[in-house]
């Protein structure tokens, strides 16, 4: 479709294969960015633990991720929806870039580790304004009837990254015996990303008149909270992460529980990516859900299931087939949410929409992380684990009781946008209408 053109506007079938155009330089570059997160992520937590031996300073470390993301939440999202998203991209990972070579530095010569939570600070800050930049970049590359099937394969790299940068950051650990080739390493994924943005078309959102007011920049919370459907969804993604997330106390379990070093926690790492891809593959070639919002709670509530086997485990092949299985279900909720947000989404609110959803579902995992690190110091890891798993099963409970519309939803693919006329005037349904 044209750039900038509207993708509710039925499209004519493209003559090559989807990821042979824009979507293919757009996921090949966010996989290199998502790879150069996670060197960071494996690095930080392994770094941090060897040098204090204290969980704390592992939840600290999604505190410090998330803190900018918070601050800059409204901000990144209004300036999403003023300036060619792309634009916003470029500088965001730039600052990504500087901000790795910063750790690698810090990493060498064994500065304070102040510095590295400083750092920190800055990596917070690049993804605060890059990622609701980029999720509302993608819908202006399509049409609404590819986005599904482009959800999928765009989980599927983005899973690929998630198995390749722990299982590196593991390999580089282990053969340097220390953290700062893999934040060279995620320094120049970084790079890549920056350069293959500039291949990608530079498209203006699709700005209305407004003023520059708090109202203005709360207007994406405003839709969220009249979205029925998407608030359901993206407040199962926050609890159940919240609650349920295992990831930051990887290390522990691969040095004291597991026994298996970095190497290991590196492949304990990629095992819900390997579990993320091979579902996100088989969702592409799957026919579209007729009950997504079932889909959805099932998935989640086995995503519980598989974390209380994991917290219970002492032996690392159960422990990486639990894990796999974690991020198998995880993939199908990751789907459905991302294509919910685009559908329901008009293209003037997706800016301060995804930012929101950032906090709600991309940084869930750093709450998760300052969780995890606190339940773990009282109560320990496995305790921390298996708590944290019966908390996910509630949520399930609670969010299907709370929001029973879930369980009616429809294909995806037949749900209408929200008019943003309509919404402004204060009159949006609560519930995302389908199609004729």
């Amino acid at each position: 479709m044209p750039p900038g053109s509207d993708p509710a506007q039925p499209q004519s079938p493209r003559s090559t294969p989807l990821v042979f155009g824009p979507l293919g330089r757009f996921m090949l570059g966010r996989a290199a960015g998502i790879t150069g997160a996670q060197l960071i992520s494996v690095a930080v937590g392994w770094e941090l633990y060897e040098r204090t031996g204290d969980p704390w300073s592992l939840g600290l470390i999604g505190v410090f991720e998330l803190a900018p993301v918070l601050l800059f939440m409204f901000a990144a999202g209004d300036v999403a929806d003023r300036f060619p998203r792309r634009t916003i991209a470029l500088w965001a990972h730039t600052f990504f870039t500087l901000n790795a070579l910063g750790l690698a530095y810090v990493s060498s010569a064994r500065l304070p580790i102040a510095l590295t939570y400083g750092l920190l600070l800055g990596v917070g800050t690049a993804r605060a304004f890059g990622s609701p930049a980029m999720a509302a970049f993608l819908p202006q590359l399509l049409s609404r009837s590819e986005l599904t099937r482009a959800n999928a394969w765009v989980a599927s790299s983005f899973q690929l990254a998630m198995i390749g940068g722990p299982a590196l950051a593991g390999a580089l650990i282990a053969l340097t015996g220390g953290a700062t080739a893999a934040y060279g390493v995620a320094a120049a994924c970084e790079l890549l990303f920056v350069l293959l943005l500039f291949t990608l078309p530079s498209i203006a959102p699709q700005v209305q008149k407004r003023s520059r007011s708090l109202a203005e920049l709360l207007q994406g919370f405003h839709f969220i909270r009249r979205s029925g459907i998407f608030l359901a969804a993206i407040s199962l993604d926050l609890l159940a992460v919240l609650l349920g997330g295992a990831v930051a106390l990887l290390p522990i379990f691969a040095k004291d529980i597991l026994q298996v070093g970095a190497s290991g926690l590196g492949w304990l790492r990629a095992a819900p990516a390997l579990g993320a891809l091979m579902m996100s593959l088989l969702v592409t070639r799957l026919p579209p859900w007729r009950r997504p919002g079932i889909v959805l709670l099932t998935s989640v509530a086995a995503f519980g299931l598989a974390t209380l086997v994991f917290g219970l485990s002492t032996s690392f092949p159960l422990s990486m087939l639990a894990l796999f299985l974690i991020g198998a279900f995880d993939a199908i909720s990751v789907v459905i949410r991302m294509t919910l947000e685009q559908t329901l989404t008009p293209d003037s609110l997706r800016g301060r929409v995804s930012a929101i959803n950032y906090v709600f579902i991309g940084c869930s995992n750093e709450l998760g992380s300052f969780e995890s690190g606190a339940t773990a110091a009282l109560w320990g890891p496995v305790g921390a684990v298996v708590i944290g798993a019966c908390g996910t099963l509630a949520v399930v409970l609670a969010v299907g009781w709370i929001w029973p519309e879930l369980l009616r939803l429809g294909p995806l693919h037949e749900l209408d946008a929200l008019d943003p006329p309509e919404f402004e005037g204060g009159e949006a349904q609560a519930s995302p209408r389908q199609s004729a």
